[in-house]
């Protein structure tokens, strides 16, 4: 055989070895990147089953059940039955995280009880915003200006402001007992994976939370009528800064949720009624948020996606919502979403054991405690609990699109029931 040909061949036979040695190899590496993917440092809770204590993704499909969606990034993540509680699927959903301004959603749920959407003015001073974080996203209250309560919860929910959250906070007693309440009122929801250190969400350190708890803390809030609709509220006007001679004017604010508004290629999402969204650096984004068609209600939440791709988390969370409609009556829950501590279970015993108190009312936990001292302190009455947010001021705009505010089925069974007319 002629030299050439010889050094032909075994080139030949050397591409060929090669390709069939690195094709394992490749795909070896895959796994190995996949293998990468972060995982939970802790050992997680068992609390509403012991499915949800386990690593990675936990679901248990029925006949006719669609697949998971694919390319799913979050850390963690859930999606649930807001009103039976049963979890359809799970992803380290007990996975202690920073939380970013979701725990926004805790901190409605302990403090608008004590201080409701009303009249009640405040002149803000300028000790309430020295501990604002910086680089916190802020709705622009300004010191030496008087807000309303309900303007204040306005720049909470849509805005997601840092600024107005410590107002309120101020006037709720300070932020060390504001933290202090919604650390009671976490541990009344059995929201466990829970540590409070800043009422805003602001990254901290030891503040962490979880897709589980954040989607308790969600389905309480939305036992309040204020909170759902403050929660689905597109848009609305907000007093700006008073300059000298001038009559004082407002600007309009969004809502950040992007799955309410849509912006930068999301849309928004038909049937969803709120909740909250947020990011910091340390927590990434998170998002959770409530949506009902065909008379369903589900809760999900998402964490700290690691694809770059712009607006994932409420992309992932818009799939999530799609596959647990579509997955409903077809899979078998991985756990389900406990009640509150104090809540009557139909059983004949009250949940949380030893030391547990009847339920309370819409208002649960430390809300209800903080709403008599608060009243107390500032001399004001509880009357006028029920304020129609939609019609106050001409503030509130709903949107055409079809937010549906769960009125109808809301309150989940198993928690205390209030009336539409309260």
């Amino acid at each position: 055989m002629p030299a050439l040909k010889k050094i032909a061949l075994t080139v030949t036979s050397a591409a060929v070895l090669s390709s069939l040695v690195l094709s394992p190899a490749s795909a070896a590496e895959k796994d190995k990147e996949k293998d990468k993917q972060p995982v939970p440092n802790h050992i997680m809770s068992s609390v509403g089953g012991e499915q949800l204590s386990m690593n990675g993704t936990q679901v248990n499909l029925g006949p006719g059940a669609p697949v998971l969606p694919k390319d799913l990034t979050a850390r963690s993540w859930i999606v649930a039955d807001a009103e039976s509680g049963e979890v359809l699927a799970a992803h380290n959903s007990h996975w202690r995280l920073p939380p970013a301004s979701t725990l926004k959603m805790l901190f409605a749920d302990t403090v608008l009880p004590a201080l409701q959407p009303t009249s009640l003015t405040y002149k803000v001073k300028e000790s309430d915003l020295t501990g604002v974080g910086e680089g916190s996203s802020l709705v622009g209250v300004k010191e030496d200006h008087t807000y309303t309560v309900h303007d204040l919860w306005l720049g909470v929910f849509l805005r997601s402001g840092n600024d107005a959250v410590h107002v309120l906070s101020e006037m709720y007693g300070g932020i060390p007992r504001t933290v202090a309440a919604m650390q009671k009122h976490a541990e009344e929801l059995q929201a466990l994976d829970t540590t409070v250190v800043s009422p805003d969400g602001y990254d901290a350190p030891g503040q962490v939370s979880s897709a589980y708890d954040l989607t308790l803390i969600a389905r309480s809030g939305m036992q309040k009528k204020d909170f759902r609709e403050y929660a689905a509220t597109a848009s609305a006007d907000f007093p700006g800064e008073k300059k000298k001679g001038k009559k004082r004017e407002s600007f309009e604010i969004q809502n950040t949720n992007r799955l309410i508004t849509g912006d930068n290629g999301i849309e928004p999402y038909k049937g969803i009624a709120g909740v909250k969204n947020g990011y910091t650096t340390h927590a990434g984004n998170t998002f959770t948020g409530v949506a009902e068609r065909n008379g369903r209600v589900l809760l999900v939440t998402v964490m700290n996606p690691s694809a770059d791709e712009s607006h994932v988390v409420y992309k992932e969370a818009a799939h999530l919502l799609d596959w647990g409609f579509a997955a409903s009556g077809k899979v078998r829950p991985v756990g389900e979403l406990v009640p509150p501590k104090s809540v009557d279970t139909g059983t004949g015993t009250v949940s949380g054991g030893k030391g547990a108190q009847p339920a309370a009312g819409a208002d649960q936990g430390s809300g209800g405690q903080a709403k008599a001292a608060h009243a107390a302190a500032a001399g004001q009455g509880s009357s006028g609990v029920g304020v129609a947010l939609a019609i106050v001021g001409g503030l509130l705009v709903a949107l055409a699109a079809g937010v549906f505010l769960v009125n109808r089925r809301w309150p989940v069974p198993g928690l205390a029931r209030r009336n539409p007319s309260e």
